[in-house]
């Protein structure tokens, strides 16, 4: 069952960064290995959102919950796909000088023992390729503006 946590120190505001995490809508633009997304529902609180992985020739389809609580934390929980369960939190806190520190854990498991193995190998590598994903898409978004992480921290 492979498992991460981290903190990051980001130059964007809470808000910002809530904002990018939020918006599942977008995240075939950006994040590798998603090819589609499909927003069942969508409030201030809450989305139910379908994602498409692929990696070359598989393809699999996940539904998640995302409980939205602005602008500090968002927890994405697993509903239905070919996992035994998944659960990721991001906590968006303001830094003393600035910007934002970023605590990003995740935890899931395969159903499959073959895919469980797979992700295992490749876990780290294709975890340091999403998260730099969400911070290419904020700097895209927002430059890097030191300042603005300053005015609303």
């Amino acid at each position: 069952m492979p498992r991460h946590s981290e903190t990051k120190h980001l130059p964007f505001t809470p808000e910002q960064l809530f904002e990018l995490v939020a918006d599942v809508a977008r995240y075939d633009e950006f994040l590798p290995w998603v090819v589609a997304v499909r927003v069942r529902s969508s409030s201030e609180t809450e989305t139910i959102a379908d994602l498409v992985v692929g990696f070359n020739a598989f393809k699999e389809r996940f539904t998640s919950r995302v409980v939205k609580q602005r602008p500090g934390k968002i927890c994405v929980d697993y509903i239905e796909g070919p996992l035994k369960f998944l659960h990721n939190e991001w906590d968006f806190e303001p830094a003393a000088g600035g910007g934002t520190n970023v605590h990003f854990a995740v935890d899931f498991a395969f159903k499959s023992r073959l895919f469980e193995t797979l992700a295992g190998a490749m876990f780290d590598r294709a975890l340091r390729r999403m998260t730099a994903a969400f911070e290419q898409r904020a700097t895209a978004l927002y430059g890097i503006n030191s300042s603005s992480a300053h005015s609303a921290a």
